[in-house]
């Protein structure tokens, strides 16, 4: 039975509490606080498996939690549900850019968040599981590009490309089938599974942050016109 530790971070308590309740009844160990700051120190304090995070938060909000949790070593690896009144599409594509797992909008049903959190857990399981087997895997060469699976990391022409989360894996999904054509809908269900909701428009953005940061070598990454992406053979 689950038995992971979950941050939960909101300043609304009703939320609060009703998303504590229900994470309980699923055995999982909750912890709750109103602020970003106090977020920061709780992880500090003892690292949570999975934190759900509030963007509109008193002081220091959401987003800026999650940029400096993704910009730490000892807590990027920690995955970050958003879960925020604000759905519009820019706020969405905003969160996970900054690397964020998944944006679940209020309000919601207790059910569809169990499930997100549920997917999240899987995901980062099978990810640390992949990496361990990996062991001395050999890193994937295309084009300029060097994408290291265990460290995960990624150099472009000799020089380190700070990826979030999300574009590592999309990069590592692309490089291990150079030449194949991938939907946009297949990229999301290949990196974070079907169960996953993220808009075909937010692939877009981070395929476009990705090209950037990869500089000249990011051109190997081709947009196939009405179908999606590849890697170039």
């Amino acid at each position: 039975m689950p038995n992971e530790l979950i941050l939960v971070v909101d300043d609304e308590r009703e939320i609060r509490e009703l998303i504590e309740y229900n994470l309980k009844r699923e055995r999982y160990e909750v912890r709750c606080v109103d602020s970003g700051e106090a977020a920061l120190k709780d992880v500090l304090a003892r690292k949570p498996d999975l934190i759900l995070l509030d963007i509109m938060l008193p002081a220091r909000d959401g987003l800026d939690v999650c940029r400096t949790l993704k910009s730490d070593p000892a807590t990027a690896g920690i995955p970050v549900i958003m879960v925020s009144a604000k759905g519009e599409e820019v706020d969405v594509v905003t969160g996970l850019e900054l690397g964020a797992v998944d944006y679940v909008t209020k309000p919601f049903s207790p059910r569809v968040l169990l499930a997100r959190v549920r997917a999240a857990l899987r995901r980062t399981a099978a990810l640390e599981a992949e990496a361990e087997a990996a062991g001395g895997e050999t890193p994937l060469q295309r084009h300029g590009i060097v994408l290291d699976p265990t460290r995960r990391d990624v150099t472009a022409n000799g020089r380190s490309a700070d990826l979030t989360r999300t574009e590592f894996d999309i990069l590592q999904f692309l490089m291990r089938r150079p030449g194949w054509v991938f939907t946009r809908n297949q990229i999301i269900g290949g990196i974070h599974g079907t169960e996953h909701a993220v808009t075909a428009r937010a692939v877009d953005v981070q395929v476009v942050s990705l090209r950037r940061k990869l500089g000249e070598t990011g051109e190997a990454l081709e947009t196939v016109r009405g179908v999606g992406y590849r890697m170039k053979e």
